[in-house]
């Protein structure tokens, strides 16, 4: 990836490292503003990992350090990685007020394995998770083996992806994009054009709005930041080496985001009480997922 993409994510990181602990609090779920999705992505994980008996974690992208320390409060031996400065910085900060070692936390690049090797002193982890990484990654294989770098074998990944298919639920441009691009590629132009302008009557097209920069750092849709089709992913782990393929969906949805407007609380409350809903819907209801799989 050119070094100026990583650096854009790099500095997007940087401006919300002040904040960014904020999506984890419990009591911020009833009240109004950005829906705290990380905090039920994160009780995905604690759960996940409890299961599974694991005793060494390692995360790559610790954001502030909340779930990290979440996990040592549980009685994980933890550690991780950021491509963020301010963000490796804040952890450090709130590894010391927690009374963990601030050296756990280290700068990396999930991209460059030489980045990550000085924290396998100790030996491979039991599970590695990644939250909000993988969108931001250009080689996805690389990702994956450079992730198996840091595992015993045997050991579990969790790794969250942004849902493709949560575009054929939005209603938007969203959903032009991947009927267009995804469903119809390679079909001939003027029958696309057909259905482009068809969709442009039926559709929202026009939203949702590209989001702004807020601080000092670029805005997220300025930034490399893919989804994935989670039909697809079953194979690129399986070439990667990985079994017991699962998948855990998180952050539903109630109705298109578009119709939000006018019924916030209601439309909370709504998706919250869709969380570890677990079925089939969250492939459609969900703008995202996370990946449980194990290292053959």
């Amino acid at each position: 990836m050119p070094g100026d993409v990583k650096q854009d994510i790099a500095k997007l990181y940087d401006a919300e490292s002040g904040d960014y602990h904020q999506m984890y609090q419990r009591e911020n779920l009833e009240k109004p503003g950005r829906y705290p999705a990380n905090y039920f992505r994160l009780q995905i994980l604690v759960q996940r990992l409890a299961s599974a008996n694991v005793k060494r974690v390692y995360e790559v992208g610790v954001g502030e350090g909340t779930p990290l320390i979440t996990m040592a409060k549980t009685g994980f031996d933890v550690a991780g990685c950021d491509i963020s400065q301010e963000m490796v910085a804040a952890a450090r900060r709130n590894f010391k007020a927690q009374g963990l070692a601030e050296d756990l936390i280290q700068w990396g690049d999930v991209e460059d394995s030489t980045t990550l090797a000085g924290q396998l002193a100790g030996g491979r982890f039991d599970a590695v998770i990644a939250a909000g990484v993988m969108p931001h990654v250009k080689n996805d294989r690389l990702f994956l083996e450079n992730v198996k770098m840091l595992l015993k074998p045997g050991g579990k990944v969790l790794i969250e992806f942004r849902n493709k298919l949560f575009s054929l639920f939005t209603m938007n441009r969203y959903t032009k994009e991947f009927v267009l691009d995804d469903l119809l590629g390679s079909v001939p132009g003027p029958i696309r054009d057909r259905v482009a302008a068809e969709m442009d009557k039926r559709l929202a097209t026009d939203l949702p709005k590209q989001r702004q920069a807020t601080g000092a750092g670029p805005s997220y849709d300025a930034i490399l930041a893919k989804f994935h089709n989670p039909l697809e992913l079953e194979a690129l782990y399986t070439a990667a080496g990985f079994t017991n393929f699962r998948l855990h969906w998180y952050h539903y949805h109630p109705a298109p985001p578009m119709l939000e407007g006018g019924m916030e609380a209601a439309f909370r409350q709504a998706a919250m009480a869709l969380e570890h809903e677990g079925s089939w819907r969250g492939m459609f209801l969900c703008s995202a997922g996370v990946v449980e799989a194990d290292l053959t």
